[in-house]
């Protein structure tokens, strides 16, 4: 961007924790934005905010900043049953979007918002972290060139120690849509398709073992009716197979918040492992030979054009930030950015699809209800 173009000015509905932790740090590393504005519906948080983030121009009000002209675009990291309205009123503003997943609490509102978003010529963005991490990149590179042969098994794991307590809006289908499997599997959906393809066919299940009906501090609250465990077998349209479980009761998988996460391709030649707390690292092995760790080569652990300095902080935090690259890379170049609001969209009808075969009990062939996409 030439020096003498202004800076992309972003505005951040939703001022909680995922922003703090992976957007504002973003903004702040990228020469080419800036943060101008921030909205949340709790007052306290604004005017911490306005500490924390050196931000004067706060909020509680979405529709001023979709409204203001002096506003480029907008990261939406509020509950999930906001982002339609807000995104589609960014939209018709003409704003350009990133919207935390999942986009909605379902596939017709998902459709709703990338039609708004498609329709206004604005950048659309899902906020999809791990397709970030070096490891992933670098798996993502191995897979699609042949060096691990014919692709045949996706395997991907996501076990979390929660305490039992309340998620509060996270855990009733009418504010978060499902549990498990839209808040952590619909991560795992949306990579293991950028990996191995579109998904075929599915069969899933989801289920509740925790009512989740005491607060943090002991108060009696409205039951949880969404799933706590999730699952589901799929066949990817190049023929190769897929299992996903997700969890967040697995006992002694707390490890620092970040859990336990795995996800592996076999193929025909050499099986490749990714793991969350080494995201620059991946394991490699073949036939004959055990599973290894490869530190990831200098030219997968950032974009080229990252701002991120490899090796300052911790690397399982700050491939998040590139998030931010991305989404202002699009807006620079006049491109759509990548994930999109299609692959939030495909990733939403994979995981609406697994409701379905656990409410039927059977197999759902979805290869027809996915958009194509590049």
């Amino acid at each position: 961007m030439p020096s003498n173009t202004p800076p992309i000015r972003i505005a951040i509905i939703g001022a909680g924790a995922v922003s703090d932790y992976h957007h504002v740090p973003g903004i702040n590393i990228d020469p080419r934005c800036e943060l101008v504005a921030v909205c949340d519906q709790s007052e306290a948080l604004l005017e911490q905010r306005r500490s924390d983030w050196g931000i004067d121009y706060v909020t509680t009000d979405y529709n001023q900043i979709c409204s203001d002209p002096d506003i480029d675009a907008v990261i939406i990291a509020t509950p999930n049953f906001t982002h339609h309205d807000m995104a589609v009123t960014a939209a018709n503003h003409g704003k350009h979007i990133m919207c935390e997943k999942p986009l909605g609490l379902n596939s017709g509102e998902v459709r709703r918002m990338r039609d708004a978003a498609r329709d206004a010529g604005v950048v659309h963005m899902t906020a999809f972290t791990y397709r970030f991490a070096p490891s992933m990149r670098y798996m993502r590179h191995l897979a699609k060139s042949g060096e691990l042969g014919e692709l045949r098994h996706f395997r991907s794991q996501r076990f979390l120690d929660w305490p039992e307590t309340s998620w509060a809006w996270r855990q009733y289908k009418k504010t978060a849509g499902a549990g498990d499997l839209f808040d952590m599997t619909i991560h795992r959906i949306d990579f293991a398709m950028d990996l191995m393809g579109p998904i075929n066919k599915l069969c899933g299940a989801v289920a509740q073992f925790t009512p989740r009906d005491k607060t943090v501090d002991g108060q009696d609250c409205e039951p949880s009716d969404v799933d706590d465990w999730s699952a589901l077998i799929g066949v990817f349209d190049n023929g190769s197979v897929g299992v996903w479980e997700g969890t967040t009761l697995a006992k002694g998988y707390h490890k620092d918040g970040f859990g336990h996460e795995w996800a592996e391709i076999n193929g025909s030649e050499a099986s490749a492992v990714y793991q969350l707390r080494e995201p620059n690292r991946i394991w490699l092995g073949r036939t004959g030979s055990d599973l290894a760790p490869v530190e990831v080569p200098e030219e997968f652990l950032k974009p080229a054009d990252s701002p991120r300095v490899v090796g300052d902080g911790d690397p399982a935090t700050t491939f998040r930030y590139d998030l931010v690259w991305e989404f202002v890379s699009a807006i620079v170049e006049g491109r759509q950015a990548v994930p999109s609001f299609d692959h939030g969209l495909n990733s939403q009808i994979i995981a609406d699809s697994v409701l379905e075969s656990n409410e039927n009990g059977s197999w759902i062939d979805v290869a027809s209800r996915l958009e194509p996409v590049d």
